[in-house]
């Protein structure tokens, strides 16, 4: 008696399942002015050196811990942070200097 109302089910729901018939509904979109200018700046394309700062960043500092938003710090906070991190990940002189130019073109 159990087999036979599993079965039922599992074909009642296949049934069910592939008979839905699934219709794309029509929107009308009105176009809306916006109410308030934006006031956000756009964001600058990088370029090649930076991008690669910013995949080292990205790449080697979040292996430890979070990564920072480069304005949560000054120029001058972030240059101690930086030597003692590059120390801390092994990183060579030219990779700090794309991950520190990358920091300090987003300030």
């Amino acid at each position: 008696m159990k087999s036979k109302f599993l079965t039922l089910a599992a074909v009642t729901v296949f049934l069910v399942s592939c008979n839905t018939k699934k219709t794309a509904v029509a929107t009308t979109t009105t176009p809306v002015a916006p109410t308030a200018p934006v006031t956000e700046a756009p964001v600058a394309a990088l370029s090649l050196e930076l991008a690669e700062g910013q995949n080292l960043y990205n790449n080697n500092c979040a292996n430890c811990h979070k990564l920072f938003e480069p304005k949560k710090f000054t120029k001058e906070e972030w240059t101690p942070i930086l030597v003692s991190m590059g120390k801390k990940a092994h990183l060579d002189e030219t990779q700090m200097a794309s991950i520190t130019n990358y920091i300090h073109s987003r300030l």
